[in-house]
């Protein structure tokens, strides 16, 4: 009877390991960054090279996490016994990466919540990002001024943002009178802030100067008509 309770012990006990090891641990930009920083961690940015390229954390490797065969193949040269700091561009990719990273074994993965989104706004350098000009505030409010105009806020490395294309297409050949105005959405941080744009993509219709609707994700024809009423 001791043995089997010994038993029943060892299993409950492993069984609370295994929990804890899949439970997600998330952390803000600050803990993050001082964490990230420790001897023997792993960074590791799941974003698109296009993405990284735009700037990345000190140390960061990368792999895109949308790309399976990528992901899978670059992952293995991880150690699964070292920590790993992961992010993406605002959270959502890294934890469905850090996720499937748990259950194969890794024994500790911290996310960053927020991701680089969230990096950039807290003031905190990267490395790597070639220097592209903002789009300034001004400059946006100038363009969205007069007449109708809808605002794209998105990114071409943006999957979602992608599959806009041909519905923005026809959208403008049926409305010729309306003007397009892009925000990069992995460039323009100033002018998402102003326009309180937190997801990709993000389209605003805009009547001289003044918000008339707002839509964020995929969204059909009719949807982006809906909001010129």
């Amino acid at each position: 009877m001791i043995k089997s309770f010994i038993q029943w012990g060892l299993s409950v006990l492993l069984l609370c390991l295994s929990v804890q090891a899949a439970t997600a641990q998330v952390v803000d930009v600050d803990a993050f960054e001082k964490g990230s920083r420790q001897p023997a961690i792993q960074v590791f940015d799941v974003r698109t090279a296009q993405e990284f390229n735009t700037g990345h954390l000190p140390n960061a490797l990368q792999a895109d996490y949308t790309n399976k065969t990528e992901f899978t193949d670059r992952v293995k040269y991880l150690d699964k016994q070292k920590p790993v700091y992961i992010y993406c561009l605002s959270g959502g990719r890294s934890s469905a990466a850090a996720q499937w990273m748990r259950e194969n074994g890794f024994a500790k993965v911290v996310e960053m919540d927020g991701g680089i989104r969230a990096w950039k706004q807290a003031g905190k350098p990267l490395q790597g990002a070639v220097a592209e000009k903002q789009l300034a505030v001004s400059d946006f409010k100038t363009s969205i001024k007069s007449g109708w105009v809808l605002v794209d806020v998105g990114a071409e490395w943006c999957p979602p943002c992608r599959t806009m294309v041909p519905v923005l297409e026809q959208f403008l050949q049926k409305h010729p009178q309306v003007k397009l105005v892009k925000v990069d959405g992995g460039r323009d941080q100033e002018v998402m802030q102003s326009v309180k744009a937190n997801a990709l993509p993000t389209f605003i219709a805009y009547k001289e100067g003044k918000e008339a609707g707002r839509k964020q994700g995929v969204v059909t024809l009719a949807e982006l008509e809906g909001m010129m009423k």
